[in-house]
């Protein structure tokens, strides 16, 4: 057995190891395979591993010093299948991006400043800049404070995270197809590439509300089928191939809000129903929100922008609401800056071990 450094931390509403980019193989299928061994994919509860048995917990943060002028540490997202043996880097993960902040502190990557540390960050995946605020009094990060996310226990310090000019992560273009709805199998869908490349529709056109739990959608076994046709013909059109093996394009149902919020959505990754919300989808569906023409335009309940022409969004979803701020160019109406808070947390660090053959 080989034995790798790593720290497993929490990450807004998801949970995963946090490596050293120099402490894994600069090759990318020994990379993957020490990654799949050390999640032990392939097995429903990935019982020969360290991961949860749960996309939300079978999640990797790669992190290393960058050498852009224009951010301090470089962060390489993996999504690791529980099922297979699939390791998919197509998309960022913006809840396991408040904890590379703390991370990249605590292991020496950024000198820390009292009371706040500020950094940016690059993601790896989409080629887009995150600028990120932790607290450190005293030039140590604090993660107890009494900020609440939903979908997380207690409360927690808040990490301040902003996403800057993040349309076209992965495609190039907000919208692109270049219209704000298309109509694939007669029902009418937004491809949208804001942060995160997905698909949104109104819940109504698959006999749904928007307000189901995760566990009734998932049961479901006919819509997951046609959500999953749908979604591979959207990824066909925003020009991203066959999509059958990756995780992007997300889909995403919405309905009109429930309770004081702004929209109901219920996320999806893709093959399962996110408990809460992925932090990028959440600054995709706020943006398809304050964009005239979309599927989630036409649902939302849009607050006017405050004097300085931010406007604040409540994304309602299965475990509660989910703020985003977002801030967009008066002339083109593009999204420009979206603001999130998160929480994080240091769960253990020391190794894990990885099969020999593999490494």
């Amino acid at each position: 057995m080989q034995k790798i450094p790593c720290v497993l931390m929490r990450g807004g509403t998801s949970r995963g190891p946090f490596f050293l980019s120099s402490d894994l193989p600069d090759d990318v299928a020994a990379r993957d395979a020490m990654l799949i061994s050390a999640m032990g994919s392939g097995h429903p509860l990935q019982i020969d591993g360290i991961g949860g048995g749960n996309p939300l917990t079978s999640k990797v943060a790669i992190v290393g010093r960058s050498a852009r002028d224009d951010a301090d540490v470089d962060y390489l997202f993996a999504q690791v299948n529980v099922d297979r043996a699939l390791v998919d880097t197509a998309p960022n993960c913006g809840n396991m991006l408040a904890a590379v902040g703390p991370f990249a502190i605590e292991q020496g990557l950024i000198p820390a400043t009292d009371p706040e540390t500020r950094l940016t960050i690059f993601n790896v995946n989409t080629g887009k800049r995150i600028e990120a605020i932790v607290q450190t009094p005293g030039g140590t990060v604090d993660y107890e404070g009494d900020t609440a996310i939903a979908g997380v226990p207690g409360t927690a310090a808040p990490v301040r995270m902003a996403f800057l000019d993040a349309a076209g992560s992965k495609t190039g273009r907000l919208l692109p197809t270049g219209k704000a709805a298309d109509v694939i199998d007669g029902v009418e869908v937004t491809l949208l590439d804001m942060a995160v490349a997905a698909m949104l529709l109104d819940a109504g056109t698959l006999g749904k509300t928007g307000r189901e739990t995760p566990a009734e959608l998932d049961a479901d076994r006919a819509f997951l089928q046609r959500l999953e046709r749908l979604r591979q013909e959207a990824g066909r059109r925003m020009g991203l191939g066959d999509v059958s093996q990756m995780v992007i394009p997300k889909p995403i149902l919405l309905g009109p809000p429930a309770g004081d919020g702004t929209i109901t959505a219920r996320y999806f990754m893709p093959h399962s129903c996110h408990t809460a919300v992925a932090i990028t989808g959440a600054v995709c569906i706020a943006s398809a929100c304050c964009t005239p023409g979309t599927v989630a335009h036409r649902l939302a309940r849009l607050p006017q922008p405050d004097a300085d022409g931010r406007r604040r969004l409540v994304i309602e979803h299965p475990s509660g609401q989910t703020p985003v701020e977002i801030e967009q160019d008066p002339v083109t109406g593009i999204v420009t800056r979206a603001m999130v808070i998160r929480t994080a947390r240091r769960l253990f660090d020391g190794f894990v071990h990885v099969r020999d053959q593999v490494a």
